[in-house]
């Protein structure tokens, strides 16, 4: 592995570990040109998860950008990285456990904003707004409605 300090290819494992429910090993490598420490992660390599998106398109499933959606949403809550983290690898197994490899991207809003709503409504709302594209106040102000007269009955 090249070191990304100095570029010099002799690199040691120093430490290993399973992560991602078994699907990968994060492993701590030390260059033994600079002494730098870095972390690669080894996956195992499967078919390509592709995301129909609502123009038509299709674009390769990228968990980093549906984290980073989550991330934003979540900004200043007291959600953690592994709740984040959780919801994600959920919709990431979903796709993969699923006999088609394509899914919608409606489909992947529509479990985020539940598993959001689960979890902090305001993130949930955050997420919902993006998501769902609110015109104006008043569509904005419905979703808050419908949110409200939920929490009523539960």
């Amino acid at each position: 592995m090249k070191c990304p300090y100095c570029g010099n290819i002799e690199t040691k494992v120093t430490d290993s570990r399973v992560v991602e429910n078994g699907n990968s090993i994060r492993r701590r490598r030390s260059c033994e040109e600079c002494n730098e420490r870095f972390t690669t992660y080894e996956r195992i390599e499967t078919t390509v998860l592709t995301v129909v998106k609502r123009n038509k398109t299709r674009e390769p499933f990228n968990k980093d950008k549906l984290f980073n959606g989550i991330l934003k949403s979540c900004n200043k809550r007291q959600i953690s990285r592994k709740q984040m983290e959780d919801i994600v690898l959920e919709i990431e197994n979903i796709i993969k456990n699923s006999p088609n490899k394509e899914i919608e991207s409606t489909n992947i809003g529509e479990i985020t904003l539940r598993r959001l709503k689960e979890i902090d409504q305001v993130a949930y709302v955050r997420f919902a707004s993006v998501y769902r594209q609110f015109e104006d106040i008043d569509s904005f102000m419905n979703e808050l409605h419908l949110l409200m007269k939920e929490n009523k009955f539960n």
